[in-house]
């Protein structure tokens, strides 16, 4: 059977023999977008390309990316959902379309891996002929025209979510399954927005398991997009050949192709188990869990499902913390904290009571050690980052649970006194208290809660934590939005800012120091670096002032293309991994006084800044120093 590592290989070696090139994964924290915490597809990085920038790899393009999904958590117990996963991709960038990648997904999938092509289906998109965006046929039919080559008979029908499947194969669905933008559905883009159909690519694993019939969907048709659990999607081709205009929908001069398919999912449907928790990647950790619970991952069905929980948890925090996001109560850090609290409680019902999160890691780290080289360079620090924060939680835990067991069974001795009351409530304070007094998140006593036939008053919960300047979980929810980045002038500004800030700080407290982290917005820049204590009022004015300095000399900032060997010898500062970076990167210089690996955007000249003003300078975390600074 394949392994990770084989669809890896023969995923790139294919796309290279089209003429593609190869670049790395981008990290899971996006650079300089505050828009959003984490990467959580395949094509975020490469949006800027896809939208008219350049890329230095050129127009054919491929990789590897990692990816982390937030908004997957609670779904994390089935067969199917995971945080963590990897995409691989492949994009042109105005260079080839539909009828080649349509050509050539088909051959990898069936050829090249070999997945049986009577057990594929393709979704396409129905069209939306009133604002003058015609049925994607061209599609459907070069999708029919694949399967005609192994003499497979291929129906292209429609309303399959009404009708059924109708003995289809190729599937018409409208803009909510089979279109792409970055603002959703074509009637929500903005003037000047591109998007395009997309074309999906479903494995049925089969009639006969009779997973319809069994489902909470056996009232309504069976289709591939129904969700009971035969169908599952692994591969998305997305098709950007739109513009919106003033005047309506214009086709693109240049369209774009960006394909993302699910690793995990793809080794699912070679092997036709349903299970993504089956595939090589989990067999060291699954067999782990077993050694320390003492049970068998398919022994039941509670203990499959804490089993899913922990192997996806602990694989998603062993990546995060590996990308700099190590557990706080704020930003990507809670995810990371959320995360490990989830997975030691899930293990506690194993029966698993000692720490265990780093052995977990541990055999995710071999796992991916050949993929993903920075685990290894990083185990020690994230095997420590895991152990404190287990240690910090485990002090508590059982005395949460206890404490959550004396408001369970009051509240519901109040629910039998209420005249048979539907819902008994834990109220916002008791839900705060578990938070402070235990560690316990609110979606952890959510779900305790539910358990138990219990309901969380989460907007009292959010009124205390407003009370004691804590995480708003109703403003935390839009800042966990996915996005674009911010490409506005004042933005630009920050991000050119940034990089005089460094230079500075390395001019004023030493060469040592390197970026830890940003995030910018059109308001202000925040600028992370390493020092061990609290800058003086002397080394901020010094700072604050070298960088006035160099926007008053009006340096012109040059961005230049060059091969990363070469870009060495320039840069200045190397504050990332240069794995992250393909082999043509480019390179921003501000005269002699900076020059940094980056993506951009920048502005022209200096001069262009204004007056740059520190107005905050604390504790990140320990080691580290933030920066908080305005345009004038």
């Amino acid at each position: 059977m394949i392994t990770s590592k084989e669809l890896r290989q023969k995923y790139l070696a294919f796309f290279i023999s089209k003429g593609h090139t190869v670049i790395p994964s981008a990290s899971l924290i996006p650079e300089n977008d505050p828009t959003t915490l984490f990467t959580s597809a395949g094509m975020q990085p490469m949006i800027p390309y896809l939208l008219g920038e350049k890329h230095p790899a050129g127009v054919r393009i491929t990789d590897l990316q990692k990816c982390f999904r937030t908004q997957d958590i609670d779904d994390v117990g089935d067969n199917r959902h995971t945080t963590f996963f990897e995409m691989l991709g492949n994009w042109s960038l105005g260079n080839y379309f539909k009828h080649e990648q349509i050509d050539w997904i088909y051959e990898f999938l069936t050829k090249e891996l070999e997945l049986d092509p009577q057990n594929l289906y393709i979704t396409c998109f129905r069209g939306k002929e009133e604002i003058g965006i015609p049925k994607d046929e061209e599609a459907a039919k070069l999708w029919q025209e694949q399967f005609k080559k192994d003499n497979i008979k291929t129906e292209i029908v429609d309303e399959s979510e009404v009708n059924g499947m109708q003995g289809g194969k190729i599937f018409y669905y409208d803009a909510y399954k089979n279109w792409w933008s970055r603002a959703g559905v074509p009637e929500n883009m903005p003037v000047g927005e591109p998007g395009g159909p997309d074309s999906e690519m479903f494995w049925d694993f089969g009639l006969e398991l009779g997973l319809h019939e069994a489902s909470v969907y056996k009232e309504k048709p069976c289709h591939v997009n129904c969700d009971c659990g035969r169908f599952m999607e692994i591969g998305n081709n997305v098709f950007m050949a739109y513009m919106k205009t003033e005047k309506g929908f214009q086709l693109l001069q240049n369209k774009n192709v960006d394909f993302g398919g699910g690793l995990e999912r793809i080794l699912a449907a070679k092997q036709n188990n349903r299970d993504v928790f089956s595939i090589d990647i989990f067999v060291t950790a699954i067999k782990k869990l077993e050694e320390l619970s003492s049970k068998k991952y398919h022994e039941n069905e509670k203990v499959t499902y804490a089993f899913r929980v922990i192997l996806d948890h602990l694989r998603a925090t062993t990546f995060l913390i590996a990308d700099g996001a190590v557990p706080s109560n704020k930003d990507q850090g809670y995810f990371t904290r959320r995360l490990i609290r989830r997975a030691v409680r899930y293990a506690r019902d194993l029966g698993i009571n000692q720490n265990f999160c780093a052995d977990i890691a541990s055999c995710y780290i071999e796992v991916y050690k050949d993929a993903y080289i920075d685990l290894i360079n990083k185990k020690e620090f994230i095997l420590n980052e895991l152990a404190i924060e287990e240690n910090k939680f485990r002090t508590t835990l059982e005395n949460g649970i206890k404490e959550f067991e004396r408001i369970r069974w009051g509240n519901r001795v109040a629910g039998d006194l209420s005249n048979g009351r539907e819902r008994v409530i834990v109220n916002g304070k008791m839900a705060f208290d578990l938070f402070q007094s235990y560690g316990f998140p609110l979606e952890m006593t959510i779900e305790l809660a539910k358990e138990n036939g219990l309901v969380v008053d989460v907007d009292e919960f959010n009124e205390e934590m407003k009370k004691h300047q804590e995480l708003s979980r109703a403003g935390a929810e839009q800042k966990f939005k996915g996005g674009l980045a911010d490409t506005s002038e004042m933005s630009t500004k920050y991000h050119t800012a940034t990089h005089l800030l460094l230079a500075s700080l390395r001019q004023i407290l030493g060469t040592d120091i390197v970026q830890k982290g940003s995030n910018i917005t059109a308001e202000r820049l925040r600028f992370d670096f390493n020092w061990p204590e609290k800058m003086t009022a002397e080394q901020i004015k010094a700072v604050e002032d070298l960088v006035n300095q160099k926007i008053t000399e009006k340096i012109p900032v040059e961005m230049k293309e060059m091969s990363k060997e070469e870009a060495k010898k320039i840069v200045t500062v190397l504050s990332f991994d240069l794995d992250k970076y393909g082999d043509v990167v480019k390179v921003y210089k501000i005269g002699e006084f900076s020059a940094e690996f980056c993506g951009g955007p920048h502005v022209v000249n200096t001069g262009e800044l204004g007056h740059f003003k520190i107005v905050k300078e604390e504790a990140s975390s320990a080691g580290v120093r933030r920066i908080k600074a305005i345009l004038e």
